[in-house]
């Protein structure tokens, strides 16, 4: 009996021996498969923030040619898609039937600030990755209070430090007026500049004006900035309202400096509404690359972006800005996939999102590299500044990196 249960204790032990490794070689959770990985996304087909609509249809087809291309270690990417019209109300019921109906593993590039902010808990309470989300506020970097929330845009606050930079080394007695989304977007822009500017922004900033993405347009604010006498102009918008904010300083004959958010730096989605001649000389940052910029025609990666727009997007414009950010987040989204292997659970993707290393985005600015730890998820912290000639954004000055520390 002795040596039974001893033979017995081996084989079982044996047996575990065995089967550990099979058992380590895949995992999965709710989403994927040997040979399906579900995503799930909200984007703005409708409403104020249509422009952005392009962003999903652009990602939709990367994920396309992924799939053509066999798909990610053998396995097909399902994106699903639902139409939210930048409605916060309507990004919680999408959402809730990504993860409860379609049981989708990880959400991906929700797209803008109020729908991102709207779901944020839920998604954390459920231990779904908020993957790559389409924002940069500051509350959407916080890996203490929302760990399953990593943002891919550069974060607002930053941005706005660099804003500061530029404006206290170029401008240093400006008079600032603001205009702002009523939002944590416009909140984050404005806190990283006042802090950044220090003591200097009780005095500098002479005018702020915010807006609702419910308000028809912004004529009534830009009146009440112009009248504050400011030189420098502050403008927090989205397409929509960028492009209403440029026209409209342009029918009232101001002309301050003009320092523009990198949400409504699209050309086609923005500058063309409103006007080229009237968004010359305009002042942003950017952290890619730019189609129509002429130093690019020869670079691998614009090479590699241009075939796949024609082949895969033909019918999108593959100059905007709209696209390349489309391409640069599936091509992220693709990598952290890779890096998963086949521990394709919710924990992995964002250990795999927060361990970002080495890696070249096609459309990346040289000296530019994105990378993630588990502490700091804020993905791009670099930038450079660009004016806006008339026709194309012009970079200038050297790649600046955020390290302005705040409390």
């Amino acid at each position: 009996m002795n040596l039974f249960r001893s033979t017995a204790a081996v084989v079982l032990m044996l047996g575990v021996t065995f089967a550990t490794p099979s058992l380590a070689e895949k995992k999965y959770d709710t989403g994927a498969s040997d040979t399906e990985i579900k995503v799930g996304q909200t984007i703005p087909l409708s409403g104020p923030a249509s422009a952005y609509g392009a962003i999903g249809k652009v990602q939709a087809a990367y994920i396309r040619m992924i799939n053509d291309q066999g798909g990610v270690n053998g396995r097909k990417i399902n994106l699903i898609q639902y139409d939210d019209a930048y409605n916060p109300p309507k990004t919680v019921e999408q959402i809730r039937k990504l993860v409860e109906g379609d049981e989708v593993l990880t959400t991906f590039q929700i797209i803008g600030t109020p729908p991102n902010a709207a779901v944020q808990k839920y998604l954390n309470e459920n231990k779904v990755p908020q993957l790559l989300a389409s924002t940069g506020a500051t509350r959407f970097t916080d890996p203490k209070r929302f760990p399953w929330t990593i943002a891919f845009n550069p974060n607002y606050q930053s941005e706005a430090h660099i804003y500061a930079k530029f404006i206290l080394a170029n401008h240093p007695n400006a008079k600032i007026a603001i205009l702002y989304q009523n939002d944590d977007l416009g909140k984050d822009y404005v806190k990283g500049l006042k802090d950044a500017l220090g003591a200097k922004a009780s005095t500098m900033i002479v005018a702020e004006a915010s807006y609702e993405l419910s308000d028809p347009t912004v004529d009534s604010q830009l009146v009440k900035l112009k009248s504050s006498g400011a030189d420098l102009f502050f403008d927090i918008t989205t397409p929509k309202f960028g492009a209403q904010a440029i026209r409209k300083a342009a029918e009232l004959g101001w002309k301050p400096v003009h320092i523009l958010d990198i949400n409504a730096t699209p050309v086609s989605q923005t500058l063309v509404p409103a006007g080229l001649d009237n968004a010359k000389d305009i002042v942003s940052v950017n952290y890619g690359k730019d189609p129509l910029d002429p130093q690019w025609a020869n670079d691998e990666g614009m090479k590699r972006y241009k075939a796949f727009m024609a082949k895969y997007a033909p019918n999108e414009d593959a100059n905007s800005g709209i696209a390349t950010y489309g391409y640069s987040t599936a091509a992220l989204l693709t990598q952290i996939l890779k890096q998963c292997g086949d521990d394709l659970t919710r924990a992995n993707i964002i250990k795999q999102a927060t361990n970002v290393r080495d890696y070249i985005p096609d459309l990346a600015l040289p000296g530019m590299t994105p990378s993630t730890e588990p502490d700091d998820y804020r993905i791009n912290k670099q930038f450079q500044m660009m004016r806006f000639d008339g026709q194309r954004w012009v970079l200038f000055g050297p790649v600046l990196t955020d390290d302005f520390k705040v409390d």
